[in-house]
């Protein structure tokens, strides 16, 4: 069994204590889940077990073929290269087996009498045959057109951000390494693509390891939870529903020992002050025992909340309206002759696939892109906040209160009492001592989450929010969602998170590419059910009637004799299985002549060898079925 012991990993940055004595294992089939706070070292910890940026102490234990893939939350490529070209640079075993190969055979090309490059080259091809990396191209390709990835030529540097994501998830998913690391990996994805990797997951032979916002995503995958809190790890068995509750049973019961440490403390003090002197061996060890309950006298931690209790403008009635609008960008139309209502209270959620214009719609509701035609009509009262996918950007070496100052010193909360920046600032979860913190030391995470402040303290009607989820902790996105529950303006959102759409949005526009955009009133959830029952009978033949189902088995469990269709059928059945057979062999001399360097070929050939075997073991189930009357 492969496994990978981590042994009292501890780490520091500058005067905080990321994580302190480390000490788990991670098992050959494990699927885990990391949890914490934004800012407490989550990151950090993947980049240690990783290798990326070892701990300041402590030890990974592994075998020495153990091998680990790691997705970043933004993966580093080669702007230069093509997407495929990209992807097989990756430092994984099987691309590294595939270059080998492509250099012996080009040495051995140059010098084929050199016995000393012909070993060399046939060594590298046993090395292809033993990995089965023939197939490497095409199960890249079918990893990146399952993830919206179509132009494979296209080149790294012309890729959004959302882009980039999918093409470091094909690269490290190709690999199948022992432990897969994944940092957010359902950021930028579409939720059939979210689907699509939790399938690919639920079959993947190796050890996961995975930090993600997206709580459904986690309930479906995580079979054991680890929660990093103020530099400690604690251990969950089971998804995220069984980590919520079990975290509750932890925290309550600290709480009590910590309730019952305290009285006895203050029992022992009032003790102490009445003069207590150490008159007798037994007076000494209760002293003694004294003092060290009041050395071991700490209050449990518990991860803060995010408090919001921002007052807001008044809202009339008439908030926003787009009239016949229409709009192309770059040949792709967003949305033609389209009309929107929406109104106070409203609660709109945009999904669809990726590309089909859901944050440029989205610009157009914020009057920073305007329409080819059609006409936006925003209410006089509207007060908005735009919640961007992309941070604006920050000055680095801002200190925070400097950059929310730029908003105000103060803001009224909904009770109409003032409230300080540097109230607000420890509400969101910034204590004091980093409230002068240069903001290039925040995480990603807390960046987004003073971003989220900065904005809220306008004191907005209408929050417009674009992929709200990624980048915030699930504990932050929980607050988030509360607050929007009780918000009383207008809120329209895009994203893919399912759970965050079924809390927040009770309207829905799904963008489906070339301006078709269906509506749904309900939870997202249900639309997804639907879609599914959808799909599956559009594929499912339909039975005549019960009766005639019932008939069926009824016939066939009588069947003493092949009817007429059935004994032609027999008959061909023997000539087919021979002719798959023959092509089968044709098609393996047709791969003996295959020069080398062409995989892409190889590999195709040998998808339709599989689907020859395939076709061969039905046509003999079958056959074998039907001999048994004849």
């Amino acid at each position: 069994m492969q496994t990978l012991r981590i042994e009292h990993l501890t780490k520091t940055y500058g005067e905080k204590t990321l994580f302190e004595d480390a000490d788990f294992i991670i098992n050959e089939h494990d699927r885990i889940g990391l949890i914490g706070t934004n800012g407490s070292g989550k990151t950090t910890l993947l980049n240690a077990i990783s290798g990326i940026d070892p701990a300041d102490s402590g030890e990974l234990i592994a075998p020495n073929d153990y091998r680990i893939g790691y997705l970043k939350q933004m993966p580093e490529l080669d702007d230069s290269k093509t997407i495929i070209e990209a992807v097989f640079e990756g430092a994984g075993p099987i691309f590294q087996t595939v270059r080998n190969y492509e250099e012996a055979l080009e040495a051995y090309g140059s010098d084929p009498e050199n016995e000393k490059l012909a070993k060399r080259y046939s060594d590298a091809e046993d090395k292809m045959n033993q990995e089965d990396a023939w197939t490497a191209e095409s199960d890249v390709k079918t990893i990146l057109t399952q993830l919206h990835i179509s132009d494979w030529n296209q080149q790294v540097g012309t890729l959004s951000g959302g882009q980039l994501k999918r093409v470091g998830l094909a690269q490290v998913l190709i690999q199948a390494p022992d432990l897969l690391i994944l940092d957010e990996p359902t950021n930028h994805l579409d939720f059939d693509s979210i689907e699509w990797l939790q399938s690919y997951l639920a079959s993947y032979k190796g050890a996961l390891l995975v930090i993600t916002h997206d709580r459904y995503f986690l309930d479906q995958i995580a079979s054991r939870i680890i929660e990093l809190s103020f530099g400690k790890l604690y251990f969950y068995t089971g998804n995220y529903q069984d980590f919520v509750a079990q975290k509750a049973e932890r925290v309550e019961r600290e709480l009590v020992a910590e309730h019952k440490q305290q009285q006895l403390y203050k029992k022992e003090l009032a003790w102490m002050r009445t003069g207590a002197k150490a008159r007798t061996t037994k007076q000494q060890a209760r002293i003694n025992h004294f003092n060290e309950l009041k050395d071991g006298l700490n209050k449990v931690q518990v991860d803060g909340k995010v408090d919001i209790n921002l007052g807001q403008a008044r809202l009339g009635k008439k908030v926003l309206e787009v009239k016949k609008g229409s709009l192309t960008l770059q040949n792709h139309k967003i949305i033609n002759d389209f009309d929107l209502l929406v109104k106070a209270g409203d609660r709109i959620g945009i999904t669809g696939v990726n590309g089909a214009g859901k944050s440029s719609f989205l610009n157009v509701l914020a009057g920073d892109l305007p329409l080819d035609s059609g006409e936006l009509i925003v209410g006089e009262t509207v007060k908005l906040a735009y919640y961007r996918q992309q941070t604006e950007k920050i000055p680095e070496d801002k200190r925070i209160i400097n950059y929310l100052d730029e908003v105000g010193q103060s803001v009224v909360n909904k009770n109409g009492e003032r409230v300080s920046t540097t109230q607000l600032l420890e509400q969101f979860l910034f204590p004091r001592f980093m409230h002068g913190t240069l903001i290039r030391k925040l995480s990603g995470g807390e960046k987004r989450r003073l971003y989220l402040l900065k904005l809220l303290m306008s004191s907005p009607n209408v929050l417009l929010l674009d992929e709200p989820t990624n980048d915030l902790d699930i504990g932050t996105l929980t607050i988030l969602e509360d607050y929007l529950e009780s918000f009383a303006g207008t809120v329209i959102t895009v994203s893919h998170d399912r759970y965050f759409l079924d809390k927040v949005a009770s309207d829905l526009l799904i963008f489906k590419g070339q301006a078709r955009i269906e509506r749904y009133t309900g939870m997202f959830t249900d639309y997804l059910s639907q879609e599914t029952h959808a799909k599956k009978e559009s594929v499912t033949p339909k039975k005549s009637s019960a009766n005639s189902s019932t008939e069926d088995k009824k016939v066939s469990k009588e069947k003493t004799k092949l009817t007429y269709a059935e004994q032609m059928e027999f008959d061909k059945l023997e000539k087919e299985i021979d002719d798959l057979d023959e092509r089968k062999a044709e098609l393996q001399e047709e791969m003996n002549n295959v020069p080398g360097s062409d995989y892409g070929k190889l590999g195709d050939l040998q998808r339709q060898i599989d689907e020859i075997d395939q076709r061969s073991e039905e046509a003999m189930e079958r056959w074998e079925y039907l001999g048994q009357y004849v």
